[in-house]
């Protein structure tokens, strides 16, 4: 087939005639591939690609009642911890001709409203957060709308939205349990360097709390680089604390990977021995963790069971099914060589 120019706007019916198919056939494989069989697809996919046809799924939303538009809204698209969400989340949508639209908050409860406020407006399939740290108004959003909402990546039973997701605040007294257990006696933990990250204060208050169990004396030192690039911030952290000529600490639990590479290299200028001098410890289990030297000592999310299972829950809705209100996931520690 060949590409054919013109100045009007090419339209479904354009397609079929060019397939050598039914319109209903060509409707089918953009909102529901898997009724349409492999020959009649690969002729649909061949008209669409000589034609340049690109369906209007805002008319095809509105006739049928019913977008094929998920959106979501993350703290930071760039950040690799949501990356395996994304991608499972995505896959399990495409497969059955869903389409994600995502919008960063950058851990800001307004940008999130904002976000939330215009993706509302588009009536998609469904809406999917991540976290349940919401403005007021957001709050009321997700009350009054009649799109379905799922939050993802937290777990709190008294909530009444769909959950997918983890206790932050477990996360926290896991890296106690595994820091104590190894025999260190002076922790410190590190905040984002990005603001309005609440679930990472969820892992310091598991933190401490567990270290008070444990029978650490009062609260482990905790403190919030400024730097604002997540590796810069690690590194200042480390430095400061390791400058303290009292509560000095012997192990340091930073709330994402990022800070705690950047901590690590530090480290490395430095000529401090990484556990010999102090024991770094990190959140997300991310791609690099691994491969650092030494390796990062880490708790592993379950990111890509989070997506899988947020996908579902979207189809299991737009069929009229009513999935599990709650989906509780378990996250792991990975021993390394830095803690």
């Amino acid at each position: 087939m060949r590409k054919r120019k013109t100045t009007q706007r090419t339209t479904l019916m354009d397609v079929a005639a060019e397939a050598g198919v039914s319109a209903i056939t060509v409707s089918r494989f953009f909102n529901e591939p898997h009724r349409v069989g492999a020959e009649a697809a690969a002729r649909v996919k061949a008209a669409v690609d000589a034609l340049d046809y690109v369906p209007n799924l805002a008319a095809g939303g509105l006739a049928s009642a019913q977008s094929r538009v998920v959106a979501m809204v993350v703290p930071n698209i760039s950040g690799p911890i949501f990356a395996h969400t994304l991608e499972a989340l995505s896959d399990g949508l495409a497969a059955a001709g869903y389409q994600l639209l995502l919008a960063s908050s950058y851990f800001s409860k307004e940008n999130e409203e904002r976000a939330v406020r215009a993706f509302l407006g588009w009536r998609p399939a469904a809406l999917v957060l991540t976290s349940r740290h919401h403005s007021a108004a957001t709050e009321r959003l997700i009350e009054a709308t009649q799109v379905p909402v799922i939050e993802t990546w937290e777990l709190t039973p008294r909530r009444p939205t769909l959950q997918i997701g983890f206790s932050h605040r477990q996360v926290g007294r896991d890296a106690a349990t595994h820091l104590w257990a190894r025999g260190y006696r002076k922790l410190a933990f590190v905040h984002n360097s990005a603001a309005g990250d609440l679930s990472a204060q969820e892992r310091h208050d598991g933190f401490a709390e567990a270290l008070r169990e444990l029978g650490h004396r009062g609260d482990p030192v905790a403190i919030r680089p400024v730097a604002p690039a997540p590796m810069d911030a690690g590194a200042e952290a480390l430095r400061a604390l390791v400058a303290r000529k009292r509560q000095r600490p012997d192990a340091v639990f930073f709330a994402n990977d990022n800070l705690a590479c950047g901590a690590l290299l530090a480290a490395q200028r430095e000529g401090w021995s990484v556990p010999g001098d102090v024991a770094v410890f990190g959140f997300g289990d991310y791609a690099f963790a691994d491969k650092l030297l030494p390796s990062l000592s880490t708790i592993r999310p379950p990111a890509r069971q989070i997506g899988e299972h947020a996908a579902a829950h979207v189809l299991k809705l737009v069929a009229g099914e009513q999935p599990e209100r709650l989906t509780a996931l378990q996250c792991e520690v990975i021993a390394r060589e830095s803690a």
